[in-house]
């Protein structure tokens, strides 16, 4: 069974960066994609960024791009989402997701 356990979110002020973490368990990480959702309060979850079993190839969600960037260490079965210039917008809780299982989340929360 997949389990994935995301870390690393905090309060950061708008125009900050955070990394996010999704750690991985149950399954041969180097064989599976990975990709990262968010849902803010009252917002339907939608997904972010995505990265093949190699990490690379990586493709990104229009309001995110240029701006997020994802990867992968596949020696300690992780996978990373790192943000920078944040905006109120980028708030919410993030979730790592691959083969259909997903993390609990982690919460960004962005001050303007």
């Amino acid at each position: 069974q997949v389990q994935l356990v995301e870390s690393g979110g905090d309060l950061v002020q708008s125009g900050g960066s955070l990394r996010l973490s999704c750690a991985a368990s149950g399954v041969a990480f180097g064989s599976v994609s990975m990709s990262w959702y968010r849902q803010a309060p009252g917002k339907e979850r939608e997904w972010v960024a995505r990265i093949n079993k190699t990490g690379g190839t990586t493709t990104y969600a229009d309001p995110v791009k240029g701006r997020f960037t994802i990867s992968r260490d596949n020696a300690k079965n992780i996978v990373y989402l790192e943000m920078n210039s944040l905006k109120p917008g980028d708030a919410g809780v993030y979730y790592c997701t691959s083969l259909g299982s997903w993390g609990r989340g982690t919460q960004v929360t962005v001050s303007s």
